[in-house]
């Protein structure tokens, strides 16, 4: 039976899952294509220690946004763009960040079917490009609509075999070349900076860090979403990142996905499908729930999360067949400055402002929530320019600290006014209340 997941409401303590299971789905949201293809990037631009050292930043920023978010999810069993509402956006407000996360993961949608669709045009062939990315589509929408369990399913049985498929045939091509030179020649293409590597490696999960109460709101405890957060990033960014670097040193570009798919038959195609599923699953799952927070609050419509999977999977499918990778840099550089401030305003307002968390801690969803709070929208918006435009220092980093900043000013100058009083939608009882 397809599932909602409590996509408007709080998770029960009888839906929370053992963190192990989230850690994998966590692990194989970060490792895939995309991973290999993004440590190609940098390695193509930079020698491997500095890719190396902009990995260890970037993977130390994701972190801590993510726990941050990640423990606010946990204990309050809420997704980001419903957990927005009181976390200093506003009703209206967490609409704008569903649409926006529900957008961009769409996009990122698009991103994996692509590199999966040419993946196995090129290893099968019978089919176009376009082709591929339809079937593929199609078949995590199907897992999607089922939900997490379904989910979790399939991170057990595709993590595995990624990993273990995909490593054979990187290391027989890595086995061809001296490790020690791979290690200290130079990049082999144009030269990228320290700061424009850590600002893609910001911008590759920032997406994924934003939406992190999405997955932990299943989480029994704050320390399971700690154990899995620090597991799944280090070894997602560290690893398979790493390895993408030594590849694109060792062929001498930047196109390495067929190194890691290079298997021919059956084999190969596993490694594709599992590359697609483990990663693309999440993609449409987050990108249904923003999206049905938004409609809920914008239409006064609730509709079901498994209808929007059918509707996003499609256009998502469509967006990779006509080739949305090719703006795949430009892509992360705008996700790294337009994200850092929405979890940073988030933290602000839960551990330090606690303008409305109070409203929170009655259990079952609070009976009211602000329609909009102008003066977040304002620092968000501000928060990302400071992101784009200041040359001192990282662009990520410089939205998350403007956002967290200039939200607890504004909350101790008194700037933080709801305007207008939403009251929350009735909810089926079973899915109001965290046990």
């Amino acid at each position: 039976m397809v599932s909602d997941d409590f996509a408007l409401s709080r998770v029960p303590a009888s839906a929370r899952y053992p963190w192990l299971s989230v850690a994998t789905q966590r692990f194989g949201q970060i490792s895939g294509l995309s991973q290999f293809l993004l440590g190609a990037t940098l390695g193509f631009g930079l020698p491997f220690w500095q890719a190396f050292l902009a990995f260890t930043l970037g993977a130390v920023l994701l972190e801590l946004v993510a726990i941050a978010v990640g423990v606010i999810g946990q204990r309050e069993g809420l997704s980001t763009s419903v957990l927005a509402r009181w976390t200093g956006f506003g009703r209206g407000g967490a609409a704008v960040v569903g649409l926006v996360i529900g957008l961009s993961a769409t996009g990122w949608f698009g991103v994996q079917s692509q590199l999966a669709g040419s993946s196995l045009a090129r290893l099968l062939g019978l089919l176009p490009v376009w082709a591929w990315s339809l079937l593929f589509g199609l078949l995590v929408t199907l897992i999607v609509s089922y939900g997490f369990r379904w989910m979790a399913w399939t991170a057990y049985l595709t993590v595995p075999a990624f990993l273990i498929l995909a490593g054979v045939s990187v290391i027989t091509e890595l086995g061809r070349h001296d490790l020690g030179t791979l290690l200290t020649d130079a990049p082999p293409g144009p030269q990228l900076t320290l700061v424009q590597a850590v600002t893609l490696v910001a911008g590759q999960f920032m997406v994924g860090a934003v939406i992190t109460p999405d997955m932990t709101r299943f989480n029994r405890s704050a320390a399971d979403v700690v154990k899995q957060t620090v597991l799944g990033i280090t070894l997602g960014e560290w690893v398979i990142g790493s390895v993408g670097v030594l590849l694109a040193h060792a062929v001498r570009s930047s196109d390495v996905s067929a190194i890691v798919t290079s298997s021919t038959g059956l084999i190969g195609m596993i490694v594709i499908v599992a590359a697609a599923l483990k990663v693309n699953d999440w993609n449409l799952y987050v990108s249904s729930l923003g999206l049905a927070n938004f409609l809920s609050t914008v239409f006064g419509r609730t509709v079901h999360r498994a209808r929007l999977s059918v509707v996003l999977g499609v256009l998502g499918s469509v967006l990779g067949a006509v080739g949305i990778l090719s703006g795949y840099t430009g892509f992360l550089s705008l996700l790294a400055v337009a994200f850092p401030p929405i979890p940073a305003i988030m933290v602000a307002e839960y551990f330090v402002v606690k303008r409305w968390r109070g409203q929170l801690a009655a259990g079952a969803l609070p009976a009211t929530s602000p329609t909009w709070v102008p003066a977040t929208l304002v620092i968000w918006l501000v928060a990302s320019l400071a992101g784009r435009f200041v040359t001192i220092g990282l662009p990520s980093v410089n939205a998350l600290i403007a956002g967290f900043l200039l939200y607890v000013l504004a909350g101790r100058l008194g700037l933080l006014r709801g305007y207008g009083t939403h009251l929350t939608e009735p909810l089926p009882a079973q899915q109001s209340v965290v046990q």
